[in-house]
């Protein structure tokens, strides 16, 4: 494939000369701003891990429950289903059967795309692709994935570059996009990220904003749990993974009387999103426990539509 910018591809994808290649990445673009509103499994996480739900039965609850048809599935809920073409095609069978459109599957545990070790580096490209072939199987436009690995910031950089083409080249036959999620670490730094998927270059690379994911530095020197000592400014983080945007995650904790998430200025995030002309899908990831999940998605779905109404 001829060299192209990823700005460029982006502007060509919305007009439709590449639509083809991501069906439901983006709809047509338009002067109206609009985004479809989807639905993160993980969301749902506790009912998943106690296996009160699986994941068969998530299209259904999308729709029946929340009147949301388009889902973003979670690989931990059905690590080992990757190649189970029976499991795969019953999935794709009841999104179908619920009107439900499968967006992408978030990779989670299948080794550090980062590291400067190179045969674990290898190892960890390779242990991806069957789940590139299940998001085909079930009609997705995408992969997440995280780009996770100890060392220096170069370090890091040179070897997720590495594993984001090789990965890039493995998905580009299948029509499945790459997308990236700030997700801890160096990857939560929206500005090295964004050097990575430039030096990627590819239109089958791109990122996934999450705006509740951008604390880069913890205590412990961990990704997770111990406390945030460096964050990233999370409306400049938004602004610089959005030219390279495949999808976003809306991520909410909690919100107050007037239906706002309180420590995350909505209005604010949106207009970004509006001004790098994104018209792709949002998906709702609610991660907080003053509600329960159910409560808390309907909660984030109204104030989706609610920024949605007020910037159209």
């Amino acid at each position: 494939m001829a060299s192209l910018s990823r700005r460029s591809f982006l502007h060509a994808l919305a007009a439709t000369s590449v639509c083809g290649a991501f069906p439901g990445l983006t709809r047509a673009q338009s002067d109206a701003f609009y985004f479809d509103i989807s639905l993160a499994q993980w969301s749902l996480h506790k009912a998943f891990f106690d296996q009160s739900l699986s994941t068969l039965d998530f299209p259904s609850v999308a729709r029946t429950n929340f009147d949301i048809g388009a889902v973003e599935y979670v690989n931990q809920f059905f690590m080992d289903k990757a190649q189970d073409q029976t499991f795969l095609r019953e999935l794709k069978r009841r999104a179908d059967d619920h009107n439900v459109r499968n967006l992408l599957i978030m990779i989670d545990g299948e080794g550090d795309l980062s590291t400067a070790d190179e045969g674990r580096r290898k190892q960890a490209v390779e242990n991806h692709y069957p789940w590139i072939e299940a998001a085909n199987t079930i009609g997705c436009h995408s992969i997440r994935v995280n780009l996770h690995g100890a060392g220096s910031a170069e370090d890091w950089h040179n070897a997720s570059v590495a594993s984001l083409v090789e990965l890039a080249a493995f998905s580009e036959p299948l029509g499945i996009k790459i997308l990236v999620e700030n997700h801890g670490g160096y990857s939560s730094h929206g500005a090295k990220l964004a050097e990575v998927l430039k030096e990627a270059d590819s239109p089958y690379c791109g990122s996934m904003p999450d705006f509740g994911n951008f604390c880069y530095q913890r205590a412990d020197g961990g990704l997770w749990d111990s406390p945030c000592i460096k964050q990233y400014d999370i409306y400049q983080g938004v602004a610089d993974l959005m030219p390279y945007a495949g999808a976003v995650s809306a991520k909410t904790f909690r919100f107050d009387e007037q239906g706002n998430e309180p420590d995350m200025d909505y209005r604010r995030l949106f207009e970004i999103i509006k001004n790098a002309g994104y018209n792709g899908y949002v998906g709702i990831e609610y991660e907080g426990s003053e509600l329960p999940a159910d409560q808390g998605i309907l909660a984030t779905k109204r104030l989706l539509e609610r920024v949605r109404k007020e910037l159209a």
